[in-house]
């Protein structure tokens, strides 16, 4: 990320409190957000809460630039922590600015933003299966043998009192049953689950 304001216009500031979401996840980008003073959270959202927190930055600090140099959407949800002043800088003029740097100087730029976005990534990912990982766990603990010896979970709590309890929003783990679904190591709807895969369940588990 770039650290100093070059090609910033001296104006046109937005003052924003505490929780407002600066920037959603795969949003594509029209601006680019350069943020004055404040701190922002780097993360995974789910329903408007940030759930999975990757870090904090404190202004001055380019929030997106990484993303807007390689003409990609945004990497990670992005929300003020505190009170926070930014500025909006259109991306062709944002890309202009940086055109007129000397080759090396892009070169450099543009390596510096492919390790940022891959390593934002890799964080990104690994919080989903981290995820994945936690309920793959919970179903194992809470499993018990059906009368024909096959493991099965009954959910006697609310699916949000569950995910509460996992530290996920209840979105992420109806999510989450869904996918294991899909592969084929779960099956059933309602309120009782069965393990058909328990192996591979222990596998997602990182057991």
């Amino acid at each position: 990320m770039l650290s100093s304001p070059a090609f910033l216009p001296p104006s046109s500031t937005e003052d924003l409190a505490p929780g407002t979401l600066l920037r959603q996840r795969h949003q594509r980008l029209a601006s680019v957000l350069y943020l004055d003073s404040g701190r922002v959270q780097l993360g995974v959202c789910d329903n408007g809460l940030m759930r999975h927190l990757l870090g904090t930055v404190q202004g001055p600090f380019w929030l997106d630039a990484a993303d807007a140099l390689l003409g990609l959407s945004a990497a990670v949800d992005m929300v003020a922590e505190t009170p926070v002043r930014v500025r909006r800088l259109a991306v062709d003029e944002f890309l202009r600015g940086c055109a007129a740097l000397p080759a090396s100087a892009q070169a450099l730029l543009k390596d510096m933003a492919r390790t940022s976005r891959q390593q934002t990534e890799l964080s990104v990912s690994r919080l989903v299966q981290d995820a994945e990982a936690r309920c793959a766990q919970w179903l194992l603990q809470h499993a018990q043998p059906d009368p024909s010896g096959a493991m099965r979970v009954t959910l006697h709590q609310r699916k949000r009192l569950i995910a509460a309890q996992l530290g996920i929003a209840p979105e992420t783990f109806s999510r989450v049953l869904r996918h294991l679904r899909e592969h084929g190591l779960i099956a059933g709807t309602g309120k009782v689950l069965s393990l058909l895969q328990p192996r591979a369940l222990q596998a997602v588990a990182g057991g």
